[in-house]
């Protein structure tokens, strides 16, 4: 049994507008290490299930008026490109991480991270997922090492970087699949 990420999620509570810059990222960057295709309840943790931000004088903050190093780590891996508002990016490589808003997000809207396609390859992690497709049509991804099957792109992605046995770190980008 692998951890899970946490339940919690973090969400606008005012327009968060695009280009915005929020970080670095504290601690060792890990971003999808628990990625799943379902939302699973994780771990407990002592703060709303829906964690609120808003715009205070040009910062992101919290209710408590925290700063985003207090919880940028409760952000949400996100599963596809449909669903992401922010990119992880990085000013140089392995340089300090920083979460970038890749639009405007609207009030209510989760905030849901993936790398940017250069610090993707910094880390080794896909930056590609060619979908094919099951008996009822639907897209799905699978490990072209243990052909484990994914429903979104960016779980297939973390589980050839952080899970499969199979794929021993080898790295992704060296194949023609």
């Amino acid at each position: 049994q692998t951890s899970r990420a946490p339940a919690t999620s973090v969400s606008a509570e005012s327009c968060i507008p695009a280009g915005l810059r929020l970080g670095p990222v504290p601690g060792i960057f890990k971003l999808g290490k628990y990625l799943s295709d379902r939302r699973e309840p994780g771990p407990k943790k002592k703060v709303p299930p829906v964690f609120q931000v808003r715009m205070v004088r040009g910062e992101l903050v919290d209710e408590a008026g925290s700063s985003a190093l207090e919880w940028i780590g409760l952000i949400r891996a996100a599963r596809n490109a449909q669903e992401q508002t922010l990119e992880a990016v990085a000013d140089l490589p392995g340089g300090q991480i920083f979460y970038r808003a890749l639009r405007d997000v609207q009030p209510g809207e989760e905030l849901t991270v993936w790398y940017s396609n250069p610090l993707a390859q910094w880390f080794d992690i896909p930056v590609t997922a060619t979908p094919t497709h099951d008996e009822k049509g639907e897209e799905r991804y699978i490990c072209w090492y243990c052909w484990r099957t994914f429903k979104y792109p960016n779980s297939l992605k973390a589980h050839v970087h952080f899970h499969c046995a199979l794929s021993h770190g080898r790295p992704f980008l060296h194949h023609d699949h």
